[in-house]
């Protein structure tokens, strides 16, 4: 946890927060596009982790360009999912525990 509170930004100042936000609007929008990409990559992580469950026989069996064809396709499954809204809501707690976190 420390590593993490040392990543955020020092000049995030400690004064008020109006509506969760940071005072600093150029920060607000970094720490809120940092917790989108961190949820993306949990979600590429879980998009990887289900396909490996499935069994690799098939018509085409296994190949090189297969995989990396499907690791793309789970990239931008997860990114695509992380920008719909508000994805799947974890990167907006995620933001409002740091910003309670450090503001405090």
């Amino acid at each position: 946890m420390d590593k993490i509170s040392t990543n955020i930004p020092v000049n995030v100042k400690t004064g008020k927060m109006s509506s969760g936000k940071t005072t600093d609007p150029e920060q607000d929008k970094k720490l809120k596009q940092a917790c989108a990409d961190f949820e993306s990559i949990l979600v590429f992580q879980l998009l990887k982790t289900m396909r490996q469950t499935i069994p690799k026989n098939g018509l085409l069996g296994n190949s090189h360009g297969k995989d990396t064809y499907e690791m793309m396709l789970d990239q931008k499954i997860a990114d695509e999912m992380t920008k719909k809204g508000e994805g799947l809501g974890l990167q907006k707690m995620l933001y409002n525990q740091i910003v309670k976190q450090h503001l405090k």
